[in-house]
């Protein structure tokens, strides 16, 4: 996936960064500026999150070393939850740990039963400086807990352990999309 606008939105559809690609394996920096120009980064964030299907978005995964995310993202009653965070924190993961099913953006077509809190608490920004405290739970809970791990420098294959975690791995090495040298 190249830079490409999408019609009926201002924002541009980013190249997808893949498992592999350094940048998706270390921590993000804080925003400092806020402002235009960050508007049309969380806009073209949610323009490739939307061509790629995806309920979430961490800027790393475009090539953007910045803690800021995107999502669209159902919690388990099917209510949804739109929305974006400049330098998320997340302030709470608790309740029940349920092991379901992650995906990401940048391990196309791969998914693991991954650990999980089923409620989550995340408080950072908005593209214009509000301060925004986000409760997930369920499925939202999930997605908030991975995009914050992606701004912390690690994808939900890290939260695997044994077989689980060689079969992901195996299943990425063999993917079309694999860079070989950094698998």
């Amino acid at each position: 996936m190249r830079n490409r606008p999408i019609p009926g939105s201002s924002g541009l559809v980013r190249e997808m960064s893949l498992l592999g690609d350094p940048l998706l394996h270390r921590a993000c920096e804080d925003v400092t500026e806020f402002g235009p120009s960050l508007a049309r980064l969380v806009e073209d964030m949610f323009a490739t999150m939307y061509a790629a299907q995806g309920v979430g978005l961490a800027a790393n995964q475009i090539g953007v070393p910045l803690k800021v995310f995107v999502y669209d993202c159902p919690d388990d009653d099917d209510v949804r939850h739109l929305g974006h965070v400049v330098n998320p924190e997340l302030v709470e993961a608790d309740g029940l740990t349920v092991r379901g099913p992650e995906g990401c953006l940048s391990l196309p077509g791969l998914e693991a039963g991954t650990e999980r809190f089923d409620h989550a608490v995340v408080e950072g920004f908005t593209t214009t400086g509000e301060p925004v405290r986000i409760v997930g739970t369920g499925w939202f809970a999930r997605c908030l807990q991975h995009e914050c791990d992606h701004l912390e420098g690690r994808v939900y294959t890290d939260r695997l352990t044994g077989l689980r975690r060689s079969r992901a791995l195996r299943a990425a090495r063999r993917a079309p999309w694999a860079r070989k040298d950094a698998l």
